[in-house]
């Protein structure tokens, strides 16, 4: 990571925080991060709203082609504008309007509106619920697993090495921080051989591991392998979470009047 840039990244250590200084990582381009203490709700400041009126990570800003700052947010449409900004060579991308530029859409949606979603929805009533609540546990653990199905027989049926093709594309830097930490949601990866092979080979790819380390030193792997730590983790996480979602209700209750 160069030490000048326009590219201003405000992210912090979560499947979707990973995606864009990946992106960047992959794309060998200069940017500055911030880290954003979602524990004590940094992204709620009006300063970060002002960039992300919606209060979540990532975010970007730049100096677009007019001179003029641009902001970014939502995972999905910073990694379109990375590429369609900077990826002249289609490193990790195809030409807009060919039938693989098509394929990867198709990922990177399936992705933003179906694995991050049930699967975060899998964490929260995994790790984060303050009280056991099975039907949501089995609800979106179920569907979790459903598309990791999906996934893996992509994968098995293509024998390709990435999601269209043998090219790593933004499709497959959407899906890996999610995917490598199935555990966290209580899915075991292994149940899918061929989307645990492709997780293995997007983290055997320095790029991926360079980005996954920002803003702080990637540890989901370290968690997973200690049922212990990764308790702790959960336990302190539950803590923050909950404290958050208590000060939303109360924002809300205000603004209705109740």
């Amino acid at each position: 990571m160069a030490s000048e840039s326009d590219i201003q990244l405000y992210t912090t250590q979560t499947p979707n925080g990973i995606k864009i200084s990946i992106t960047l990582e992959e794309l060998g381009l200069p940017y500055q991060h911030t880290k954003i203490d979602i524990s004590k709700n940094t992204q709620k400041e009006q300063w970060f709203l002002d960039i992300n009126p919606n209060g979540r990570i990532p975010a970007l800003t730049d100096k677009f082609t007019d001179g003029k700052l641009i902001r970014l947010f939502e995972s999905g449409s910073i990694m379109q504008y990375l590429v369609a900004r900077y990826d002249q060579d289609h490193k990790i991308s195809f030409p807009p309007g060919s039938r693989e530029f098509i394929e990867m859409t198709n990922w990177l949606f399936f992705m933003n509106s179906g694995v991050g979603p049930m699967q975060g929805q899998a964490n929260h009533f995994t790790r984060y619920a303050p009280e056991k609540i099975e039907y949501g546990i089995n609800r979106y653990q179920n569907e979790t697993r459903r598309l990791y199905g999906v996934l893996d027989k992509h994968l098995s049926d293509t024998k390709a090495d990435y999601l269209v093709g043998n090219k790593c594309t933004i499709a497959d830097i959407a899906h890996w921080g999610w995917i490598s930490a199935a555990g966290w949601a209580g899915i075991e990866i292994n149940d899918f051989p061929a989307l645990k092979a492709w997780e293995d080979r997007m983290w055997a790819r320095p790029a991926v591991q360079k980005g996954a380390n920002v803003p702080d030193p990637y540890k989901m792997k370290e968690l997973l392998a200690d049922k212990a730590k990764m308790e702790r983790h959960a336990a302190q996480s539950r803590e923050w979470v909950q404290q958050g979602m208590k000060e939303d209700a109360e924002k809300n209750e205000a603004r209705s009047g109740k």
